[in-house]
């Protein structure tokens, strides 16, 4: 026996309803229903579909401005010994974080109907109605006992919340079809993702503030080296192209390699692995015949009192005129065109999880065409730029600049 009920989805113009066809099963009785409890996940689920319906509080928290900070603010704030930083910095999250997932939920409402009601967006969608629940349920931070409870409860939210671009990846590749209006999902993508970043930035900052790390003020690395680090990712991607090809070219560091500074290195992380990811997939699948004999990816550092730029060349073979365009476009990936036996997937898809890049062994990678999209979003967001020259039939050049951020000139706000 079926029954109809009516259910509703948030589109870009507000509430739609939809009838629903559903089975009852009469052999269950009454008795046995009320019985049943809720398990711990089945109550953060009926929390998050409440709050989906009950969207007051998050209209009000959508309306206001959020307020961010320079880099150079929180690395000049300094620590103090009884903790009060600690303290201060736990208040501004308090009250900021709630303002920028209400920003992201709002966003998701405002997709169109047939992308927003995909399982999977649906999901992360309920994940930010989740966290802004326990964010704003949270008490005010008064003591550091406060803080030190709040501290578990930004842990939790990032270990949650780990691995959201990968669901957003699969889930729009799920719904491309249905997208009509590309400008449209691309400035969607491109501001979640960048809030996604300034908001896991600012927790994880806090956080570092509870750790004593040497030459580190929470998550600004106050003598960075952009050589080490080209260094370490050059290292994790040359044994996933290892791995996959039975080879990897070799990665030659040039310019200032000695240059120090302060800056924010997780950022880096992922934009590195990306673009020296493709760079490599692109030798190895242009020297089938020579994988003996790989030209190497040269990594050119230049800083000045501005900025600083890092110039990632390969012997690729270029970008082909057809897609070049395209390789900026979410979802657009070329893993698996290369009609070579020797090729498999390419190197393992477009996509990596930046969560796992600071390992030695291969990785998860997915081709959903996310990687080099999502690595210029980041660049623009710190103020800075990804740019490629390609030259077909020789190779590529992808530039990486990104502003100083010591005070001594406009930077990003995060």
């Amino acid at each position: 026996m079926s029954t109809m009920f009516t259910i509703s989805c948030f589109g870009r113009t507000g509430t739609r309803s939809r009838n629903i066809v559903v089975f009852s099963y009469r052999q269950f009785s009454d008795s046995f229903y009320r019985s049943v409890t809720l398990d711990s996940e089945s109550r953060e689920r009926s929390r998050s579909v409440t709050a989906f319906y009950n969207q007051s509080a998050i209209d009000i928290a959508a309306a206001k401005p959020s307020v961010r900070l320079t880099p150079t603010t929180i690395l000049y704030a300094g620590k103090s010994q009884d903790g009060s930083h600690l303290l201060r910095s736990a208040q501004y999250l308090h009250k900021e974080l709630p303002v920028r997932i209400a920003h992201r939920i709002a966003g998701f409402r405002g997709l169109p109907f047939i992308v927003g009601c995909n399982p999977i967006i649906n999901q992360v969608h309920e994940m930010y109605i989740n966290a802004f629940q326990l964010l704003t349920e949270f008490p005010a931070v008064e003591s550091l006992e406060d803080e030190e409870n709040y501290s578990d409860l930004l842990r939790n939210l990032l270990d949650t919340h780990g691995d959201v671009v990968t669901l957003m990846a699969e889930g729009f590749s799920e719904c491309r079809k249905h997208i009509k209006d590309e400008n449209m999902i691309r400035l969607f993508l491109d501001r979640t993702l960048t809030s996604r970043l300034g908001i896991r930035m600012l927790c994880e900052h806090h956080l570092a503030l509870r750790d004593e790390k040497p030459n580190y003020v929470g998550i600004i690395n106050v003598n960075f080296s952009p050589r080490k680090l080209i260094e370490k990712k050059g290292e994790f991607v040359r044994a996933i192209c290892d791995s996959k090809f039975g080879c990897a070219p070799e990665i030659r560091i040039l310019g200032h390699v000695n240059a120090t500074f302060p800056y924010i290195p997780p950022p880096l992380d992922y934009i590195l692995v990306e673009v020296l990811k493709n760079a490599m997939r692109c030798t190895v699948e242009n020297h089938l015949d020579s994988l003996d004999h790989l030209p190497p990816v040269t990594v050119t550092i230049a800083s000045n009192k501005i900025d600083f730029i890092i110039r990632i060349s390969d012997r690729g073979g270029g970008v082909p005129h057809s897609i070049v365009k395209k390789v900026w476009d979410y979802n657009f990936s070329t893993a698996g065109t290369i009609p070579d036996s020797r090729i498999d997937r390419g190197l393992l898809g477009d996509f990596v999880d930046p969560r796992d890049s600071g390992g030695a062994t291969p990785t998860r990678m997915h081709g959903y065409g996310f990687g080099l999209p999502a690595a210029r979003a980041y660049a623009e967001y710190l103020g800075g730029s990804l740019t490629m020259e390609t030259m077909q039939g020789i190779g590529t050049e992808v530039y990486l600049r990104l502003r100083h951020i010591d005070g001594q000139h406009e930077t990003f706000r995060i």
